[in-house]
């Protein structure tokens, strides 16, 4: 049996809450302290802690608001590499393999999985480097395939429902002022008329009343 791999974050990144003035302007509320471990799926903890450093790069927090280490975003990629996506389950994965346009989207022979575990070598020592130092490191593998879909799951896990594992807090859509996927605004017409507006967003579990499952918690 596999022995299970953890990652420490902050607990602020599982539970804190960003609010927003009437202007618009961000207000960080920390209602927790600490750490928290948190299982992985597919990382260990040393890789778990690569890509942290690296996303909290490519999406890092500043005076707008937090970043994907404040979302969780290396939660999020870890559940997808673990899932269907990470082992191709569904891409069309026999030869030729040729470099194409880009409009036709990746067209390599390695995995999710082993680009991952590919890169995250490359990238050695990453996470205890200082900031410009892995600045550094990362522009010199922009055009990679490695950092290309690195950098796509930094923003799908700062942005898409929290049920994936990122945008912890809903902080993603709270940054972007997004209601979350409701169907109608209906109830909330002339609720402020004249008054600036900022609704507080709501996942898909919250609107349909129930847990809800990704496909990435698919079973073979």
């Amino acid at each position: 049996m596999k022995r299970r791999e953890f990652i420490t974050l902050p607990a602020t990144s599982l539970g804190g809450v960003l609010l927003y003035t009437l202007a618009g302007e961000p207000l960080r509320v920390q209602a927790q302290t600490g750490d928290v471990r948190v299982p992985l799926r597919f990382f260990t903890a040393a890789e778990a802690r690569v890509v942290t450093a690296a996303t909290a790069r490519i999406f890092p927090s500043d005076a707008q608001g937090p970043g994907a280490e404040e979302a969780g975003v290396v939660v999020y990629i870890d559940r997808q590499l673990a899932g269907p996506y990470g082992k191709d389950k569904y891409r069309y994965t026999k030869a030729p393999f040729v470099e194409s346009v880009p409009e036709h989207g990746y067209q390599g022979k390695q995995t999710p999985r082993e680009i991952y575990r590919e890169g995250i070598e490359k990238l050695g020592n990453f996470a205890e480097l200082p900031a410009a130092e892995q600045d550094q490191k990362l522009r010199a593998i922009e055009r990679t395939t490695f950092f290309r879909i690195l950098r796509q799951h930094t923003i799908e896990g700062m942005f898409s429902d929290p049920l994936h594992g990122g945008n912890a807090g809903l902080i993603g859509w709270q940054l972007i002022g997004y209601p979350g996927p409701l169907m109608n605004y209906r109830d909330e017409i002339d609720k402020a008329h004249g008054q600036p507006w900022r609704r507080k967003p709501v996942s898909l579990a919250q609107v349909v009343g129930r847990p809800v499952a990704g496909w990435e918690d698919e079973k073979d």
